[in-house]
């Protein structure tokens, strides 16, 4: 029956004093019990109820509390259980959530409480989460910009409470001043950045509520859109062979045996680093299979991850069903990413300025790439690095020391001895020649004769370092060796253009590596 007459904490909770707090308790002075003023109040609720629309500005609230549950969002976030009014009294809350009013101005943690006579606006959640401040006079509150100090929202009030009423005519006590907001002026000047436009509002150079906004703007991903920055890896394998890169280098001018590709086998822990010359792309598969036999008779034990890009040489149905029948884990790159597959970009790159390097060392024409490929591979794998701790890929897999002698120079002089083949005694017993490479199926050089074009493979060889036979017969032209560079491996779209790294490896170890670049005695074209 008291109940019908408003509280002490109740009326509380319209004025700008603190609602929330517990008030200090004072002994309630009861009025004799009068049923004519008791139906006449039940008459005035029932006939002015109050809005369920309108905020009340309280300066003593903690927290937005809401009555009217259509006016709120619901978030699945905790929420205490009831809040404290004015006289001590709790009312309990049966849920949280958020609001907003055209502006825009959004509500946060707004709690909501059936039992509360007026919505209350906590001015200090509000000004905190919508970057503005609040000015209180007679005639109602104005809303400003934290920065500028525009007016964005001006509301009079002519009754005892400073009253939020959303403006539903011109005429309405509630006025939004028109404002652009922040997605607005991105607009108006050109898409700029985040950090601009924000300076910009900061400086005072234009009225924008809410500098910062996290809208996406569908313009600027069509427009502007770039390529995400890659994080750098550095995980290892922890053993030989867990782990291979591989890829495929296309070159477009095919070598004196009519090599068109070479493909490189990285081993991620060992850094050692084998190279295939192919004539064609298809005899990829043909050569990653031997070199799976080749692992397992040599060093004894499995390849469980191979690292490729998406070309078709890696990715068919033939290869795949060889490594699953071989239990390998298959890892490709995203296509057209070549920043994914960083280890087999260097290495591509380190090889070729080797390929590169040598080749004009020696004056020789771009189409002995493939001899100059075997001597850069061999040397990487005798080369310190930086990637094992300045170590040498050959010692971290063979586990003893690489030999650097018997290490003549690319496209040198060299005389290897034809005692056995003159045909007379007083015949030549050595001619002028060139050297190629080391024969990977003999312990001997193959030296190439330019009188006679033929290849000669001889264990008995004296070097003369400082001369080249090439340049006396032509100079190559840095141009001509432009194919090597790594500019075009990397911007060029084919899908053999992007794979990780693979291990270096010495070439004369493994006889796949290196099917012999011409045969023994055979005709070289100059």
């Amino acid at each position: 029956m008291m109940a019908a007459t408003p509280s002490p904490g109740y009326l509380a909770l319209g004025s700008n004093s603190p609602a929330l707090l517990p008030a200090p308790t004072q002994p309630p002075t009861w009025a004799p019990w009068d049923p004519r003023s008791l139906a006449q109040t039940f008459s005035t609720v029932s006939l002015t109820p109050p809005s369920s629309n309108d905020w009340v500005f309280d300066s003593g609230a903690s927290s937005h509390i809401a009555s009217n549950p259509s006016i709120v969002t619901p978030t699945f976030s905790s929420f205490p259980s009831s809040i404290v009014v004015g006289n001590g009294a709790t009312l309990p809350v049966v849920g949280t959530g958020y609001s907003t009013i055209p502006g825009p101005y959004r509500f946060n943690n707004v709690l909501l409480a059936p039992g509360i006579i007026k919505n209350l606006l906590s001015v200090r959640q509000f000004t905190t989460d919508n970057h503005v401040s609040i000015e209180f006079d007679p005639s109602g509150i104005s809303v400003k910009d934290l920065r500028t100090r525009n007016v964005l929202l001006r509301c009079n009030s002519s009754g005892p409470l400073y009253t939020l009423q959303l403006p539903s005519t011109p005429t309405a006590p509630c006025v939004l001043i028109a404002t652009p907001s922040s997605s607005t002026w991105h607009r108006r000047l050109g898409h700029p950045g985040k950090e601009t436009l924000q300076h910009l509002a900061h400086s005072s150079s234009i009225a924008c509520h809410q500098p910062t906004d996290d809208h996406l703007c569908h313009a600027c991903q069509l427009g502007r859109h770039v390529r995400l920055p890659f994080s750098s890896s550095l995980s290892r394998a922890s053993k030989p062979f867990d782990l291979l890169h591989c890829d495929l280098w296309t070159s477009p001018v095919p070598s004196v045996s009519g090599f068109k590709y070479y493909l490189v086998i990285l081993d991620d822990f060992t850094h050692f680093l084998w190279t295939f010359p192919l004539r064609l792309k298809s005899d990829t598969f043909a050569t990653i299979s031997n070199f799976f036999a080749y692992v397992r008779t040599q060093f004894g034990c499995p390849i469980k991850s191979i690292q490729c890009d998406n070309g078709r040489e890696f990715d068919n149905f033939v290869s795949r069903n060889f490594f699953l029948t071989h239990g390998v884990s298959l890892r490709m790159s995203c296509p057209y990413t070549s920043q994914q597959n960083g280890k087999a970009e260097r290495i591509l790159r380190t090889t070729n300025n080797i390929i590169r390097t040598l080749l004009f060392q020696a004056s020789m024409p771009p189409s002995y790439w493939a001899d100059a490929l075997s001597i850069a591979t061999y040397v990487l794998n005798r080369l310190p690095t930086k990637t094992i701790n300045m170590s040498t890929p050959f010692f971290a897999l063979h586990g003893k020391l690489p030999s650097y002698h018997n290490l003549p120079v690319f496209g040198c002089t060299c005389y290897p001895n034809l005692t056995a083949t003159t045909p007379h005694k007083l015949a030549p017993r050595s001619t002028l020649c060139t050297f190629l490479r080391y024969s990977f199926n003999h312990k001997g050089y193959r030296c190439l004769d330019l009188s006679s074009n033929r290849v000669i493979i001889s264990h008995h060889v004296i070097f003369d370092e400082t001369t080249f036979p090439f340049s006396r017969h032509q100079t190559t032209a840095p141009h001509k060796l432009d194919f090597l560079t790594n500019d075009e491996l990397l911007l060029a779209p084919s899908s053999s253009a992007c794979t990780p790294m693979s291990t270096p490896g010495a070439p004369a170890q493994f006889p796949l590596q290196a099917a012999p670049e011409l045969p023994d005695d055979a005709p070289v074209p100059l």
